[in-house]
């Protein structure tokens, strides 16, 4: 664990999650589309080479995101079936994919190794422990409570709820207004720079940056969620 903070609080009153990359393991999301995608081309008999349909779903399913107006909040099940369109060259509806594919998601997805513990630990302590995410707000419940730590969050804010995705100050401001916390005496742990740590910082809060890139609005650096133990234990908790 590093610290680029100049100054800590004596004493820490939240701490707020990210969900993809921080409590999910992306490369196990990666795995379970990979083979969602595949099941669809077998069942719809598509002649598409199997790589070639991912890479053909995650053109344009990213396309869809990067479409959206600025911070603008766009359903990622709005994106899929996007990108299922566009594997089978054809509309499709939305019996024809998301069943199966939400399945196989869920059959498939892990969580980041450690995360659970930390998240159960603090869970036990007199911290808020909250959710900032960008996720689908169905989708993003569903997911903590596979993993068995829904119950352990005192608070959820999506950005389907705010309507807005990091780094808009929005959903960081919503999050605290529910949580009933300062942003300085709050970590937010994210995997992207300037969405969660970037976009924390300017609203007062302390970034915790997870595989995160460098920057100066990072205050603490970890590698594995269970230093953050670390971190609020340092302020005498």
């Amino acid at each position: 664990m590093s610290s680029g903070v100049d100054e800590e609080p004596d004493e820490w009153e939240a701490v707020f999650w990210d969900i993809g990359g921080v409590i999910l393991d992306l490369e196990s999301v990666q795995a379970a589309h990979a083979a969602a995608i595949e099941e669809f081309c077998e069942r719809h008999e598509l002649e598409t080479p199997a790589d070639e349909a991912v890479e053909t779903w995650r053109t344009a399913v990213g396309e869809c995101f990067r479409s959206r107006d600025g911070t603008e909040f766009r359903a990622a099940r709005e994106a899929y079936a996007v990108g299922f369109e566009a594997v089978a060259d054809e509309p499709v509806p939305r019996e024809a994919w998301r069943p199966a594919f939400e399945e196989t998601v869920q059959e498939t997805i892990e969580p980041v190794p450690g995360v659970v513990e930390a998240i159960e630990t603090l869970a036990d302590s007199d911290l808020h422990v909250g959710v900032i995410s960008d996720v689908d707000d169905e989708a993003g419940r569903e997911m903590l409570a596979q993993f068995g730590v829904r119950e352990q969050f005192d608070s959820i804010t999506t950005s389907e709820e705010v309507g807005r995705t990091k780094p808009d100050a929005t959903i960081f401001e919503t999050a605290l207004e529910k949580a009933d916390v300062s942003p300085e005496r709050s970590l937010m742990i994210g995997d992207r720079y300037d969405h969660d740590v970037k976009g924390a910082a300017e609203v007062g809060m302390h970034g915790v940056a997870f595989g995160a890139e460098e920057g100066p609005a990072v205050s603490y650096r970890i590698v594995s969620p269970l230093e953050v133990l670390e971190i609020v234990g340092a302020a005498g908790r």
